[in-house]
């Protein structure tokens, strides 16, 4: 299965920022504001997002939204001030992550498509993903080294492959790129991402890169204000 470069990396043009959730970790802070529009070094942190896209050569992403959803649609708007369009996944309840991202793959369309998690903060390159080429249903991830929050880590990796029998484990970033033929099978509703990863794992359809600059969880109100202080 090859993962060489392809002729022109604007073949992905399309996006899904992951913005659903209701962050209880992050209380008292997310009861009237939703996680992503949390602001670091004063920008709210989708918006971090929105531009590294924009400046990879993304021009669609589409929004997942639940909790406080309409604050986000407010400041996100449709996306012309960063010069690309904006669509929304509006969930009643959230769907967690396989699920959100099924409802919105009417949005998303056939081609591959880049996934963010919208409560990280990364100073990834997302068009380093853009050239990479996926073997039918299969998904490329980014890894970053293990958090002192999740020491055991997630995955492991071998010359690009993702596999589970090795104790030199890596931390999925929430970055990546999946083929949208990964979610075929799977129905509506309220469905984790884990199964569906550990499922292409077994058929060895599972990719990844290790990345080894900036990336923070912003999981907790100490979090966020560690990197607010490493930011300004």
């Amino acid at each position: 299965m090859s993962l060489s470069s392809a002729p022109s990396a604007s073949a992905v043009t399309t996006a899904m920022l992951l913005a659903a959730g209701k962050g209880e970790r992050m209380r008292p802070l997310t009861l009237e504001k939703p996680k992503p529009l949390l602001p670091v070094a004063g920008k709210p942190l989708i918006e971090y997002h929105i531009e590294a896209l924009v400046r990879a050569g993304i021009r669609d992403i589409v929004i997942n939204v639940s909790w406080l959803g309409e604050q986000i649609e407010a400041d996100c708007g449709d996306g012309t001030r960063w010069g690309c369009t904006i669509q929304y996944s509006r969930e009643e309840e959230p769907l967690e992550t396989a699920g959100g991202i099924i409802q919105a793959l009417p949005l998303l369309g056939d081609e591959p498509f880049l996934l963010v998690n919208a409560d990280i903060w990364t100073d990834f390159a997302f068009d380093d993903l853009l050239s990479v080429v996926l073997p039918s249903a299969a998904a490329h991830l980014v890894f970053v080294d293990n958090p002192v929050h999740n020491r055991a880590g997630d995955f492991s990796l071998d010359r690009g492959q993702v596999q589970l029998d090795s104790e030199d484990t890596l931390t999925y970033a929430g970055i990546g790129l999946y083929d949208s033929r990964f979610f075929d099978g799977y129905g509506r509703g309220k469905r984790p991402l884990l199964p569906l990863l550990m499922q292409a794992i077994e058929e060895k359809r599972l990719f990844a890169q290790h990345f080894t600059g900036r990336w923070t969880d912003v999981g907790t109100p100490e979090r966020l204000q560690a990197l607010e202080c490493e930011l300004t």
